[in-house]
C-alpha cells in the first residue's frame, strides 16, 4: 500500500469560566439570543452537530476545563458523546485523540512557577477526570509559550504541545514534525508545529463543504509520503463562526481511497514518528499577539486605542495575588502543610470527586475543629477565584468597561472576601488602590470605579459566606445600589 501524507486537525474547545462568581448561577446573556447564554448558543451552533456528526472520534482536540464542566450539568448528551469519541478512539488505536489544556485559560510565560504548575496540574486531573486516561499532550492558552513553562509540561509527564511556525526556530521541513525542544535542565518534549496559513484560510475564509477535500488535496499532494500537515484552530470555528464548518470538518476528516492523504491524529503520529530534528522556540510568543505577549501584559497593536490599563489591571492582580498567597501559605505552613501541593491536589474537590472534610481528613486534619476546617476549605476556594482573575480574556480585548476584565475584577472580590472572613485582612483598600490607575479608553473610568459597582452588587448564595465588614465599609460609602453582578462573555 503506497504510503500517503498525513493531515491532523485540531480543535480548541474553551469557554471562559460563566457562573456568577458569588451564586455560581450561570445568568442570562441577552446578546445570545434567542439562546439563554453563550454557552448554549455555541453548544447549539458547533458542540452537539459536531458531536452528532462524529467528528470528535476523527479530531485532536482538547476540551477546556470550565467549559467540560459546564457542559457535563448542562447538556450532559452532547458532553457523554465528545467523551465516547475519546474511548473511541482510545479503543482503536490505543492512545486518546484528546488533549489536555491548562485549566483556566491563563498565559503562563506570565503566570508563576507554582501557578504554571498548578494550572497545567490542574488541567491534567480534569482530563483524566472526563476519559479516564492520561493525555500525551496539553493546549498551551493562546500557544503562549517559553522555556519555563514547557520545562513544567515535561515534568507533569507530557509528551507534547501544539505551537504556531513563526514561535520555532530551526529546519521545519518536515511539516508540522514533531520536533525536539531539550530544555535546560535535560528533559525534553515534542513540539508540534501547526500550519498557520492553512489553519487561517480555514478559520477567516472556511471554503464550502463541497471544496474542502480538493482544497486539502492540492495542498498535500506536494507533501512528502508520510509528512504531517496540521491545521489548528479554534473547535468553535466549524459551526459556530462558520455555520457549515461542521460539514467542513467532516469532509476533511474522511478522505476516500482516492484522496491524496490519510487522517490521523497527534499521539498517533507521535507514536509512529518520534521526534528526529531538534528546534528551539520563540520565548514568550503566542499565536494571537506579535508583540512579546504584550496584548496581555501591557497593551498593543493588536488591540485598538490606548491599551495601557491593562499594565495597570495586571498589577492590580499580580499585588493581590502576592497577599493572597502570603496569607494562604502562612496559616497552612503553620500547620505544617506544603501549601502548593494542597493546592494542586484540592482540584478532587472541584471536580466533586471527595468533598472537603474529606480531602481535609487525607491531610491528618480531620481532628480539626468545623471552625477551622472551613476556614483552611475557604483559604483553598479563595485559591481557586484567584486563578480565576487571569484567565486571558480578562486582557484580549479593547476597553476595561467590557465583561472579562469585570469578571476578573468580580472574581478578585470573591477571593479578597473569602480570606477576610477567615482572617479579617482588608486587601480591598489597596486593589482599589491600584485600580485606580487602571482606566477605562472608552468612558475614562477607573477600575475602582467598576470595583464598587461590583461591591455593591454583590449578591451571596445561601449558605455561603457573607461581605466581612472591611469590605461592607466601602459599599456602604456608595452613593447608589446597582444590579446584582451578571457574568457574561461571548
Amino acid at each position: 500500500m503506497t504510503l500517503k501524507p498525513f493531515l491532523c486537525v485540531h480543535g480548541h474547545f474553551y469557554q471562559p469560566p460563566r457562573e456568577d462568581p458569588f451564586t455560581g448561577e450561570y445568568r442570562d446573556e441577552p446578546s445570545a439570543a434567542p439562546f439563554s447564554n453563550w454557552n448554549d448558543r455555541v453548544t447549539a451552533e458547533c458542540y452537539a452537530p459536531n458531536a452528532a456528526a462524529g467528528n470528535f472520534a476523527r479530531l485532536s482536540f482538547n476540551l477546556g476545563g470550565t467549559l467540560a464542566r459546564w457542559m457535563d450539568d448542562c447538556v450532559h448528551e452532547t458532553y457523554q458523546q465528545i467523551v465516547g469519541a475519546v474511548y473511541q478512539h482510545q479503543r482503536r488505536y490505543g492512545v486518546p485523540n484528546g488533549v489536555a489544556q491548562a485549566v483556566h485559560h491563563t498565559i503562563l510565560p506570565l503566570a508563576r512557577g507554582r501557578d504554571k504548575r498548578c494550572q497545567i496540574r490542574w488541567g491534567i486531573a480534569s482530563y483524566v477526570h472526563r476519559f479516564g486516561v492520561q493525555p500525551d499532550g496539553i493546549w498551551l492558552p493562546e500557544m503562549a509559550v517559553d522555556y519555563e513553562t514547557l520545562e513544567v509540561v515535561a515534568e507533569a509527564g507530557l509528551a507534547f504541545v501544539i505551537l504556531s511556525g513563526e514561535q520555532v526556530h530551526g529546519d521545519l521541513s518536515r511539516g508540522a514534525g514533531p520536533y525536539r525542544v531539550r530544555l535546560p535542565h535535560g528533559r525534553s518534549v515534542a513540539v508540534f508545529v501547526r500550519d498557520r496559513d492553512l489553519s487561517n484560510y480555514f478559520s477567516f475564509n472556511m471554503p464550502a463543504p463541497e471544496y474542502a477535500r480538493p482544497l486539502i488535496n492540492e495542498h498535500l499532494s506536494r507533501i512528502d509520503p508520510g509528512a504531517l500537515t496540521l491545521i489548528a484552530t479554534d473547535g468553535e470555528t466549524f459551526g459556530h463562526h462558520h455555520k457549515h464548518g461542521v460539514r467542513v470538518l467532516e469532509a476533511l476528516t474522511t478522505p476516500a481511497r482516492e484522496d491524496a492523504y490519510e487522517v490521523t491524529t497527534l499521539a498517533r503520529y507521535l507514536r509512529e514518528y518520534p521526534p528526529q530534528t531538534d528546534v528551539e522556540i520563540v520565548e514568550n510568543t503566542a499565536w494571537s499577539c506579535a508583540h512579546d505577549l504584550g496584548r496581555w501584559a501591557t497593551g498593543c497593536h493588536c488591540t485598538p486605542g490606548c491599551g495601557q490599563w491593562k499594565g495597570a489591571l495586571r498589577r492590580a492582580l499580580d499585588n493581590l495575588s502576592r497577599d493572597i498567597d502570603e496569607i494562604y501559605a502562612e496559616m497552612l505552613r503553620r500547620r505544617n502543610l506544603a501549601p502548593w501541593g494542597l493546592r494542586d491536589d484540592y482540584i478532587r474537590v472541584l471536580l466533586r470527586q471527595t468533598n472537603g472534610p474529606r480531602f481535609l481528613a487525607e491531610y491528618h486534619l480531620g481532628h480539626l475543629t468545623s471552625t477551622a476546617q472551613r476556614q483552611l476549605l475557604d483559604l483553598l476556594e479563595a485559591q481557586l477565584y484567584r486563578q480565576r482573575m487571569f484567565v486571558s480574556c480578562a486582557f484580549f480585548f479593547e476597553d476595561l468597561e467590557r465583561i472579562e476584565p469585570r469578571y476578573a475584577i468580580a472574581s478578585a472580590v470573591r477571593a479578597m472576601t473569602l480570606v477576610a472572613n477567615v482572617t479579617g485582612d482588608d486587601l480591598a483598600r489597596a486593589f482599589r488602590r491600584d485600580l485606580r490607575i487602571a482606566i477605562s479608553p472608552g468612558t475614562g473610568r477607573t477600575g475602582a470605579q467598576i470595583l464598587d459597582e461590583i461591591l455593591a452588587g454583590v449578591r451571596f448564595d445561601e449558605g455561603t459566606v457573607s461581605v466581612p465588614d472591611v469590605l461592607e465599609d466601602v459599599r456602604e460609602r456608595l452613593a447608589t445600589h446597582m444590579p446584582a453582578y451578571v457574568v457574561a462573555t461571548q
